[in-house]
């Protein structure tokens, strides 16, 4: 096993492409990865996954990668149920999943805004405009802004992990310039396709920030760097003030009202 733990993920998958729907079958999202330079070994510790749970894995990558080989099944005590791990985040981190959960209730509001702006005579580029504001002051500035100069510090930035959220964050900012142009050019084809672009892309990136890239970042951390990364990320708060978070979920909830009301009629 050590031979395949030792070679990076895309390698694995591009030799026995089986491997990748078995890392999806425990969710982890390998295929889709546009970098790839993950060791396997790696891939499975930033998923923390449970030690059965996790034999289990290895045990069928192996045998999707080399079929003839006589490999030992491992002892798995199927009457034994491996209770999902709770996550216990670190205040700053806790934070920033509290965060996502603005920026989930705008990607939400997308399909009702796109809807809208597809029966409306022409676009509404004030609407189109807010939206952007948002995504760029409260999802990027704000919040994405303390991950890349704080929380990222913490850990390799040049890791494969670090990289895709990177690559994530300027895919989004590449979304939204769209979006930009197609509400500047009255182009409601083009708003929505980066519009929902956007949606699912922070979707699946806020999926794998609270589920697996937080909670790693955080069992790396000693109890000073917990106390100094909360200590940063409420400077970077404070630095804004309380107003601007505000102003955000307000413009929030004022969209909640007129979209989601209407969609319920």
């Amino acid at each position: 096993m050590s031979d395949i733990q030792s070679r990076e993920i895309k390698e694995v998958i591009e030799t026995c492409p089986e491997v990748g729907n078995i890392l999806e079958e425990y969710g982890i999202g390998c295929v889709p990865c546009s970098v790839g330079s993950c060791y396997l070994s790696d891939v499975v510790g930033i998923h923390n996954l449970d030690p059965q749970t996790e034999a289990t894995l290895m045990y069928r990558i192996e045998k999707a990668m080399y079929p003839d080989r006589d490999i030992p099944e491992p002892k798995v005590d199927l009457t034994k149920k491996v209770a999902p791990k709770e996550i216990n985040y670190s205040p700053a981190v806790r934070n920033l999943v509290e965060e996502h959960v603005l920026i989930k209730r705008m990607l939400a509001l997308i399909p009702a805004i796109t809807d809208y702006v597809d029966s409306s005579d022409g676009v509404d580029k004030e609407l189109i405009m807010g939206c952007v504001d948002f995504i760029r002051g409260y999802a990027d500035k704000f919040h994405h802004m303390k991950e890349e100069d704080i929380l990222f510090k913490y850990v390799d930035e040049l890791g494969e992990i670090i990289q895709v959220m990177y690559k994530d964050h300027d895919t989004g900012r590449n979304h939204v310039r769209q979006a930009v142009e197609g509400a500047e050019s009255g182009n409601k084809a083009q708003i929505r396709e980066h519009l929902f672009g956007y949606k699912e892309l922070l979707t699946q990136h806020i999926k794998k920030e609270d589920e697996i890239l937080y909670p790693w970042i955080d069992r790396q951390l000693t109890d000073k760097q917990v106390g100094e990364l909360f200590q940063k990320c409420s400077a970077a708060d404070a630095s804004v003030g309380e107003e601007l978070p505000r102003r955000y979920e307000k413009f929030i909830i004022d969209l909640e009202e007129k979209f989601l009301k209407e969609v319920s009629k």
